[in-house]
């Protein structure tokens, strides 16, 4: 979709009205995405959207029109563009909400269930068919939903609705083994439910070249790749708008293929590829009565006649004797239409041709005795089923045999067979790039237990039981596992299942091993569901040192839990390398950050640890929260890192505070020399030119002292009485208990 369009300014009070609206709405969405519904942060937002909502909607109901950074009310946008009318437009629009008709009716449950489903990602939508699929699946019935069009959205983002038909031509017919640059692949979606459009491709495809005159044969793999390019597209779409859209667009404009393209369709049914023979085998299945007839109606006009190619293709695709003649009645009516039609030998023309096509016979290809054979098992399947003695629970049994769920395992056992009988290298090559396809196939829809079947059978090939002349192969199959969508669609189902369903996950990533750790950590980067991230960090540290190649990378996150994540890894792994990047993690901007690296840092044992800490604590910005969370460990091998601080620097600016905090901590940790020692040196320390920052400084070390209140503490306050500067016995004499009575009387 376009930007907004230039339209009439609402009014202040209605732009401020909507802004408030957008504000309490995009509130809302991240509170039900982080608490369950009776949780009072939840009710509280929701009742914020609904007076709000309410102060929008003047009359019975109102349409919010969504553009990618602004909401238009009646075809009146706001005059400036709000920071949350913005937000709330994108995030709207990002989950291809077209349009949003609100009854001033709806209720806290009825936001409560939008919201949910404007909180959860884009892709999660649109694999189960849409947000408006998923509204309609509430039951509520106080908003309406205009999704936007999915090809319509792809050609927003190619730049425009250009053919491009010889590049996407030109990239087939050289193989194709890349993915389609969006450009094009925006084109081919921009075909879906136009047969016409999609048949001048098929047009241009049939008299294409590539370096030289294209084959036949290469035409129809370049024909049958550029529909495999757009089922995958179109895979997590609902199926009647993708795949079935797909193959209908496409069946019906092979009405235009010349004969021997329409042949070599048919023959890469039984092709060797497993890919290239269903995707012709659903094309040729999809061939309807006015498509064959087209077809034939097309060919007999174009040859003035029907070909030898043309009776084997009629013959293949309609074999049986009256239904040929139903289709030819077709065919001449079609035909009859055309400029050929108004020709005065047009009957006996179209009878020649008719009779070619009824009498073609194929004794030139099969023999007299395989005739009979085929002959001889039509008959004796059609007394089979007129006799029809089996009991109701066979025949069920044999339904199941060939289930959809039946067959999909069938398919699945032969290509794991496959796995581990075939020999050859680079004939495994293409078996186990059908295995990673089926394994992203398996994750995406949360077959884990298969996937990992497949999995195994590759990574066998790599250890020490494998085929020698096959790990290298294997190898490469694992690499382009690993770095394809497989960990994409992991993070979809880490988002929503439950820890008991997690194990088949785990062990599918400890399978492909460590060459997914990098993967992991990329997704771990965008992740914003907080039971994901959770999850895909436990997935790291189940890998072990491997996953320390992950942390540069996480530190470089924008999510402060990834930024944690980098941290939690650190200190898995310690050593002296570890502890030089957690200190870089003492600057983070985020303080809870800058606590978890301070607790690590501290964890690792090793006296550069202390250094670096010490360090820390001189520097304005990063001291009060490490000194914070120093405090809050209440650890003995704090007291020395701290006395060291007050020993080796003189405070300045916002020091002051600092070196005051850490005295007054020093006094609640106990009796330590090194605490004693250097609140002395504190209590004694004086400089003339600051005289209120150094009597702060004094009463501080005096207080905590008095606090620690041992009999060295305290011998420390009296000789500071007694021999001190005035200063120093100022803030000594504060703090040194009262002789009692009865000792000055006796003295």
């Amino acid at each position: 979709m376009p930007s907004a369009p230039a339209v009439n300014p609402l009014s202040p009070e209605q732009s401020a009205a909507l802004a408030d609206f957008a504000r309490a709405c995009r509130t809302a969405a991240r509170s039900v995405s982080l608490y369950p519904a009776t949780h009072p942060s939840i009710q509280a937002s929701l009742t914020r959207v609904v007076t709000a909502a309410g102060r929008l909607i003047p009359a019975a109901d109102l349409l919010l029109t969504v553009y990618p950074d602004v909401l238009v009310i009646e075809g009146r946008a706001p005059a400036r563009p709000e920071t949350a009318i913005v937000e709330l437009a994108a995030l709207m629009h990002e989950r291809l909400v077209g349009a949003l008709r609100v009854s001033r009716l709806a209720d806290a449950l009825d936001w409560h269930a939008l919201l949910l489903l404007l909180s959860r990602p884009p892709e999660e939508l649109i694999a189960e068919g849409g947000i408006a699929k998923a509204w309609a699946a509430t039951g509520r019935a106080n908003f309406e939903i205009r999704e936007i069009d999915y090809a319509e959205v792809l050609r927003e983002r190619a730049g425009g609705d250009g053919t491009q038909w010889d590049a996407i031509i030109t990239y087939c017919l050289q193989g194709g083994s890349g993915p389609l640059d969006e450009a094009g692949l925006a084109a081919l979606l921009g075909t879906l439910g136009k047969a016409s459009e999609f048949a001048e491709l098929l047009e241009r495809l049939q008299g294409a070249a590539a370096g030289g005159d294209a084959t036949v044969g290469a035409r129809a793999a370049a024909l049958l790749t550029l529909i495999r390019r757009m089922l995958e597209a179109t895979a997590q779409w609902p199926k009647g708008q993708g795949e079935d859209a797909v193959l209908q667009t496409a069946a019906t404009a092979m009405s235009r293929l010349t004969p021997e393209m329409m042949l070599e369709i048919i023959r890469q049914t039984v092709a060797p590829e497993m890919e290239q023979a269903h995707t012709a085998s659903a094309l040729i299945g999809r061939l309807g009565d006015e498509t064959i007839a087209s077809f034939v109606a097309g060919s007999i006009v174009q040859t003035r006649g029907a070909s030898d190619r043309l009776a084997q293709a009629f013959e293949a695709l309609v074999p049986e004797l009256d239904h040929k003649e139903r289709l030819l009645s077709l065919a001449r009516e079609k035909a009859g239409r055309s400029a050929l039609g108004q020709e005065a030998n047009f009957e006996d023309l179209w009878q020649s041709a008719a009779q070619m096509l009824t009498s073609y016979s194929d004794e030139r290809f099969v023999s007299s005795e395989y005739a009979r054979e085929l002959s001889s098992a039509r008959r004796q399947a059609v007394d089979v089923e007129r006799v029809s003695d089996d009991p109701p629970d066979r025949i069920q049994a044999w339904l199941t045999t060939i289930s959809d769920e039946a067959l999909k395992d069938l398919d699945r056992q032969l290509l794991h067979d496959l796995l581990q009988v075939e020999a050859d290298a680079e004939a495994w090559a293409d078996v186990a790039r059908l295995a990673v396809t089926q394994i992203e196939r398996l994750t995406l829809a949360g077959h884990f237990q298969p996937a990992h079947t497949f999995a195994f059978a590759i990574v066998r090939e790599t250890g020490a039981d494998g085929r020698p002349t096959l790990g290298a192969v294997a190898d490469t199959a694992l690499d382009r596992l690993a770095g394809g969508p497989l960990v994409r669609h992991l993070a979809h189902h880490l988002r929503r299942a439950e820890d008991v369903d997690l194990e088949p996950a785990t062990r599918l990533c400890h399978t492909i091993g460590t060459r997914i750790v990098r993967p992991l950590a990329e997704v771990l980067l965008v992740e914003e569901n907080a039971r994901a991230i959770r999850r895909l960090r436990e997935l790291l540290f189940g890998f072990g040192a491997a996953g320390r190649d992950a942390v540069e990378r996480l530190k470089m996150s924008s999510n402060p839990a990834v930024r944690r994540t980098a941290i939690d890894l650190l200190r898995m792994f310690g050593g002296t390398e570890a502890l030089g990047e957690l200190a870089t993690m003492l600057e983070d901007a985020d303080p809870q950050v800058q606590r978890e690296a301070v607790r690590a840092i501290i964890q690792t044992g090793i006296p550069e640890a202390f250094a670096i800490l010490q360090r820390a604590l001189l520097q304005a910005g990063t001291a009060a929260t490490i000194l914070q969370e120093l405090i809050g460990l209440r650890d003995d091998r704090v007291v020395p890192l701290l006395a060291s601080v007050l020993c080796q620097s003189s405070p300045r600016g916002e020091q002051v505070s600092v070196h005051t905090q850490i005295m007054d901590a020093l006094g609640g940790l106990g009796d330590h020399a090194e605490a004693t020692r250097a609140l002395r040196i504190v209590l004694h320390r004086g400089e003339w030119w600051a005289p209120f920052r150094t009597a702060a400084l004094r009463r501080a070390a005096a207080a905590a002292l008095r606090r620690i209140g041992t009999s060295s503490t305290l011998a420390v306050l009296e000789e500071a009485v007694k021999t001190g500067s005035r200063g120093v016995r100022n803030a000594a004499r504060a703090h040194v208990r009262p002789v009692p009575q009865r000792q000055r009387q006796h003295t």
